[in-house]
């Protein structure tokens, strides 16, 4: 499977140096970056935002399973093999089970699975309304986001989500394939 386009055969040299840390971090020569090399400020803002993503690593950040939740839960939601395999590589790193995967895919509801924390539910819950279209949040929802996270912890969900929409939408646009991070049946991916 092949991308829509092909990436610029000429990758300015400080889009190489991203490149560079990009495989440094990931282990593969991914597609995406590349292919932002046609538009430079693209190229840059995109590994601008991904450098800075919350990672659970700091205090005050949620910590790095439910952030990973939120983000193998857009994946999902965007139908995006890219990052379905991208975000989902590692999960039982966070001690993600195969139960809580069908549970973020929908086939179980979240509340039957006594694996997650009642802040992870809400979390994904959260995620899946920020993820819709159109965005609907309820008041009283809205008060129970804010009475189980403080409000930086409501941004990093937030922009999570972002994140990883707007990879999936750009990716989908793209017609970039899977990078082959994982096992594709496992998410229910291609």
């Amino acid at each position: 499977m092949k991308a829509y386009i092909d990436p610029p055969s000429k990758i300015p040299f400080y889009i190489r140096i991203g490149l560079f840390f990009a495989r440094r971090v990931t282990g593969k020569d991914l597609l995406p970056p590349r292919l932002l090399a046609w538009y430079p400020k693209a190229a840059i803002s995109s590994g601008v935002m991904e450098g800075l993503v919350a990672h659970g690593k700091r205090k005050g950040e949620l910590d790095a399973r439910t952030l990973q939740l939120i983000r193998i839960q857009v994946s999902l939601l965007s139908a995006c093999p890219f990052c379905i395999d991208m975000n989902g590589n590692g999960y039982e790193h966070n001690s993600i089970s195969a139960e809580e995967l069908q549970g973020l895919q929908g086939t179980i509801d979240l509340d039957l699975i006594p694996t997650f924390s009642e802040r992870e539910k809400l979390a994904i819950r959260y995620t899946r309304m920020i993820t819709q279209t159109p965005v609907v949040i309820s008041d009283a929802f809205m008060s129970e986001v804010k009475a189980s996270f403080n409000e930086r912890e409501i941004i990093v969900i937030v922009t999570t989500a972002a994140q990883v929409n707007y990879w999936a939408r750009l990716i989908r646009a793209l017609g970039i394939p899977s990078a082959e991070f994982m096992d594709h049946e496992l998410m229910g991916g291609d």
